[in-house]
C-alpha cells in the first residue's frame, strides 16, 4: 500500500458512513470492578458513554443508532442490581431529555418494555412521546429485549394475519418478515460494535444482522470514546461488503 493510500485508509470518510450502527453496551460491571467501584457506577458511566456516542453520531451524520440497554436475561441478575438498573432507566429518560431535544434526537424503544415496572415504563414512554417530533438521529433503545422473543412475536403475528386472511402465506418473504419485527421500517444495521471483549451476539438483533459487519474490542463500554468509535468506523470503511456474493 502506498503512503497516500495508507493515509486515506486511516482517515474517516464522512461521505461513506454506515446508515445504521448497532452497539452492545458491554463491560459496565467489569469496568466498575476494575476501578473498585460498585456496579451501579459502571452503569452510570455507561450512560455518559452513550451520551458521547449519540452526540458524535449526530455530529457526523449517522442517521440511526441502536443500543442494547437491558436484555430479558438481565432479570436473572441480583435483585438489588436489577432495581438499580431500573432506577437508572428512569434517570436516563429524565436526565437526558434536554440533551436529546437539543440535538434533535428521536427516541424509539424496542423490546417488551411495557412489561417493566410502571415507573420505568412511563419514563421511557414519555421520552418517546416528547422526542417524537424530532427529525434528526433516530436512537433505538433495546430495553427488556430478546431477539428470540422478537422472532416469536413476529411469527405469532404472521400466523394470526394468515389465519385472518389479511396475509397470503405465499407472500411471506424477507421483506414481509421484517415488517413484523420490532425494527419494522428501520434498515438492518450496517455495523455492530461490541465493546467489552466478548465475542458473541447475546441474543441481539439475530435476524437483522445477517450481513452486518461486526467490530469487537476489549475496551469496556464506559471507556468507549469518540476516538474508539471513529476507529471502528474507519475499520468498517476499509472492508468490502459482499452480502453473500463472490
Amino acid at each position: 500500500m502506498s503512503m497516500q493510500a495508507h493515509r486515506s485508509a486511516s482517515r474517516l470518510d464522512l461521505a461513506h458512513l454506515p446508515k445504521h450502527v448497532a452497539i452492545i453496551m458491554d463491560g459496565n460491571r467489569r469496568w466498575a470492578k476494575a476501578h473498585r467501584l460498585p456496579a451501579v457506577e459502571g452503569h452510570r458511566r455507561g450512560i455518559v458513554a452513550l451520551r458521547g456516542i449519540t452526540q458524535y453520531c449526530r455530529e457526523i451524520g449517522i442517521p440511526i443508532l441502536t443500543v442494547y440497554g437491558f436484555s430479558t436475561e438481565n432479570w436473572r441478575r441480583d435483585s438489588k442490581e436489577i432495581s438499580l438498573l431500573l432506577d437508572l432507566c428512569r434517570f436516563f429518560a429524565r436526565s437526558e431529555l434536554a440533551e436529546l431535544q437539543r440535538n434533535n434526537v428521536r427516541v424509539k424503544v424496542i423490546g417488551r418494555y411495557q412489561a417493566l415496572p410502571q415507573a420505568s415504563y412511563q419514563a421511557l414512554e414519555e421520552l418517546v412521546q416528547q422526542t417524537a417530533s424530532n427529525d434528526g438521529l433516530l436512537l433505538n433503545l433495546a430495553v427488556n429485549y430478546s431477539a428470540r422473543t422478537e422472532l416469536r412475536d413476529a411469527i405469532a403475528a404472521i400466523a394470526r394475519d394468515v389465519k385472518a386472511g389479511t396475509l397470503d402465506a405465499r407472500d411471506i418473504d424477507d421483506d414481509a418478515i421484517a415488517r413484523y419485527l420490532y425494527t419494522a421500517q428501520i434498515p438492518d444495521p450496517d455495523m455492530l460494535i461490541r465493546p467489552g471483549g466478548e465475542h458473541r451476539l447475546s441474543n441481539f438483533l439475530l435476524y437483522q444482522v445477517a450481513y452486518t459487519e461486526l467490530y469487537l474490542t476489549d475496551v469496556y463500554w464506559p471507556d468507549f470514546s469518540k476516538e474508539d468509535f471513529k476507529r471502528a468506523l474507519i475499520d468498517f470503511q476499509n472492508r468490502q461488503r459482499r452480502f453473500g456474493g463472490a
